[in-house]
């Protein structure tokens, strides 16, 4: 397991993918992002675009560690905070949920990259929702780190290797 993150526009979704470009298909790219606005429509249609149609996508906005665990090859989740995000709005457990993924992935019989928004580097929230989404993505992030085989933060569209491992 492999665990890229990232602030916006770092490029870890770019590095992400060629991690499992460079493993033998089929790849399913597993898209947690839900579209509320008309930005996000745009978004999301830009990042299928630069993937090549070799890719499988699903789109699992809650049901991530079962499309995990579903999973025949090579994996691309992308990303975890929108995810969590996701858990918060619908009042899901958030422990349990982090919980099922890591089982998930410790047993995915293919690699599985993870990709996260690094939000914990900025100012402390104005309010107590933001806070709390904060709070719980740092939480997520170091569990996941603590059990990935390897951790990159992207920075500026450059890997940096944190936690060496075998990639991907």
């Amino acid at each position: 397991m492999t665990f890229v993150l990232g602030g916006a526009r770092s490029g870890k979704s770019a590095y992400a993918e060629g991690l499992i470009e460079a493993c033998p298909g089929p790849w399913l790219y597993l898209a947690t992002a839900q579209a509320f606005d008309a930005e996000m429509v745009d978004r999301i249609a830009q990042h299928r675009a630069r993937r090549p149609e070799a890719w499988r996508t699903r789109d699992v906005p809650l049901a991530l560690p079962e499309a995990v665990a579903e999973a025949e090859g090579p994996v691309l989740v992308d990303c975890l905070t929108l995810w969590l995000t996701n858990l918060i709005l619908a009042e899901a457990d958030l422990d349990a949920a982090t919980a099922r993924l890591l089982e998930a992935c410790a047993g995915a019989p293919g690699p599985v990259v993870l990709v996260g928004n690094e939000v914990g580097l900025g100012i402390v929230p104005d309010n107590a929702l933001a806070r709390r989404f904060r709070d719980a993505a740092g939480r997520l992030h170091q569990r996941l780190a603590a059990e990935a085989d390897r951790v990159v933060l992207t920075v500026a569209g450059l890997p940096l290797i944190v936690k060496p491992g075998a990639p991907a």
